[in-house]
């Protein structure tokens, strides 16, 4: 289960949203009972890129021994 504050890794690419797997997110708030999430991505500058809901298949707890990729943002 995944909890508020955790961090998750997303599973496919969003390209409506601009995201990509293994995009590094903060869950922010579970909606009915973790089937969706409010999950905030911020860039390595501290700044908030985007609050998404997205649904749990397409998300992934984080694992110990993962480091993240920086990537440039890409905005519509």
């Amino acid at each position: 289960m995944i909890n508020e504050h955790e961090r998750v890794v997303l599973n496919k690419h969003i390209p409506t949203l601009g995201l990509e797997a293994g995009d590094v997110g903060t869950v922010v708030h579970v909606y009915k009972n973790g089937a969706t999430f409010e999950v905030e991505f911020v860039s390595l500058d501290g700044e908030t890129s985007l609050v998404a809901t997205v649904l749990a298949e397409d998300l992934r707890s984080v694992h110990k021994r993962e480091i993240p990729h920086a990537r440039q943002l890409a905005y519509a």
